[in-house]
């Protein structure tokens, strides 16, 4: 009997002082019958908030309630609590678990930012809301659970959740913040629910171990950046609705080859995995990934801000004369880029359009009047004006020239006096030396576009030489023109289904190059041509 008594008596004494333990922990203030907790006083460790003090209920923890108490390692939130204010748990950098309650529908911004140790999270199906920056850098989160009931996630919500691998967006999201996602490095499944309609600027950046995405067809709008530097992305799929994409959304996407618009979408089309507007008149972007050579397809007016940006694979560029507008920074970056080929006369180039490119060569053909700039020997700039001889010079905006003179003909020595770009497809020349010399002349030299040099590409088969024809049993021809122009030349033996193929990659050394053809004997017939690469 007295063990019994004991036994009970010590099971009131519990009882009764557990509540006081409990709430000497906290702060709180009581409002219409319900109590908010305001602070954290305790030592630490496990931290289980009670679902009642003082007979009323715990519905809500604060604004910074737990703020920087780093020896909290595990906290409970009751099923009381309806809402989780803004800096909640702002970084509590030792906590590892937190278990929500089940009637927590808003989890507040910042409520768990900087929880570096937190490795798990189940966001229960009460919450409709995530606040903007809730996770950001909780880079130990290994696995999200999130409510089925949210309708959207903030912006930045997930932001540096570095060994995050997997998310699933229910279908009740409607819409995904800026930088939701963003450098969620380990993240490799990605789930977009089927009600989303807007994923925002940077939502997916730097998300590098990514290798797909299916963008669904609730998807209306891309903000820009939205998979930028996506490094292990190689393909994407864009829905029937997406009308409005921002600049840059797969920009350094380096493994990316393929991007895919559905047939029925009504503003995008892909050729080739190549995003283009749906009539194909712009050029939105090329894949990252996509390697070697590339020709625009006739009928693209214009090649968009950034559409071939940070391409690293790309080596060549063929550009259709339909094309008349280069974006700003539409190149920036292709450092493997060593050609781009003309076929019309110069387009205009916006600000930066090959920035960070190197060694690269803009080719012109013949005929194309843009691609020659003119002395204007008939106006009124002709001449001595202001003790200086000058002239105009006239010609497309935007084409570099360089002035040379020279004081004898029959053994120049060409010197530079000046080098300029044509402004508004103008500029005027004056040589204040000209005085010092009995005679001189002048001519344009080293013709360059948007930065680059530009050079004729007129490579042409001499037929009527003795180079043409057979020789030492192998049918060959001499080849001229500019000297070091690239050239491939190809053949054939069907020219109404041909197809064609590379027999010859070169340049043409000092201008020349003779080309023979030891396997012309095994065909009936063959057919030759000449492109560039």
């Amino acid at each position: 009997m007295n063990t019994k008594r004991n036994l009970i008596q010590t099971w009131l004494l519990f009882a009764v002082m557990l509540p006081a333990a409990v709430n000497a922990q906290f702060t709180y203030t009581t409002n219409n019958g319900a109590i908010t907790i305001t602070g954290y006083t305790g030592t630490g460790g496990a931290v289980v908030i009670p679902s009642a003090t003082n007979g009323y209920p715990v519905t809500s923890i604060g604004n910074a309630a737990f703020s920087n108490q780093v020896s909290v390692t595990l906290v409970n939130i009751p099923d009381s609590v309806t809402n989780v204010g803004a800096y909640a748990f702002h970084t509590c950098i030792g906590m590892t678990n937190i278990t929500i309650g089940s009637s927590v529908t808003n989890i507040g911004g910042y409520a768990f930012y900087g929880c570096t140790n937190l490795t798990s999270v189940t966001i229960p199906n009460s919450v409709t809301n995530l606040g903007v920056y809730a996770f950001y850098a909780c880079s130990s989160l290994t696995n999200v659970m999130i409510s089925t009931n949210v309708t959207s996630i903030g912006g930045y919500t997930f932001y540096g959740c570095t060994r995050l691998t997997g998310i699933m967006i229910p279908n009740r999201v409607t819409s995904i913040g800026d930088g939701a996602f963003y450098q969620c490095t380990s993240l490799t499944n990605l789930t977009i629910g089927t009600n989303v309609t807007s994923i925002g600027y940077n939502t997916f950046g730097q998300c590098s171990s990514l290798k797909s995405v299916m963008i669904p067809d609730s998807v209306t709008s891309l903000g820009n950046d939205a998979f930028v530097y996506c490094s292990s992305l190689t393909n994407v799929t864009i829905g029937t609705n997406v009308s409005s994409m921002g600049y840059d959304v797969f920009y350094g996407c380096l493994a990316l080859t393929a991007i895919t618009v559905d047939t029925n979408n009504p503003a995008y089309s892909s050729v080739g995995g190549v995003l283009f507007n749906k009539s194909r008149t712009t050029l939105i972007e090329y894949p990252g990934g996509k390697a070697g050579s590339y020709t625009v397809p006739t009928g693209v007016t214009s090649i968009g801000i950034d559409a071939f940006g940070d391409c690293s694979s790309l080596t060549n560029v063929t550009i259709p004369n339909s094309v008349t507008s280069i974006g700003g920074n539409a190149f920036w970056g292709c450092t493997y880029l060593k050609g781009v080929y003309f076929q019309g006369n110069p387009p205009s180039v916006g600000a930066n359009a090959f920035f960070g490119v190197n060694n690269v060569t803009a080719y012109y053909l013949p005929g194309f009047a843009g691609w020659n700039p003119q002395v204007q020997t008939s106006d009124a700039s002709f001449g001595v004006r202001t003790n200086r001889f000058g002239f105009n010079i006239t010609g497309n905006s935007n084409l570099g020239i360089r002035v040379q003179a020279c004081t004898n003909l029959a053994n120049p020595i060409w010197g530079s006096v000046a080098t300029n770009t044509l402004a508004g497809g103008l500029f005027y020349f004056s040589d204040p030396q000209w005085t010092n010399f009995p005679t001189r002349f002048y001519r344009l030299w080293g013709l360059t576009f948007s930065g680059l040099p530009a050079v004729l590409w007129n490579p042409q088969v001499q037929v009527k030489d003795l180079s043409f024809g057979v020789r030492t049993n192998q049918f060959g021809f001499t080849i001229t023109g500019t000297t070091n122009i690239p050239i491939v030349l190809e053949a054939c033996t069907n020219l109404t289904s041909p197809l064609w193929v590379a027999l010859q990659s070169c340049t043409l050394t000092n201008g020349s190059v003779y080309f023979s053809d030891p396997q012309w004997t095994n065909y009936s017939s063959r057919f030759y041509r000449i492109r560039s690469p």
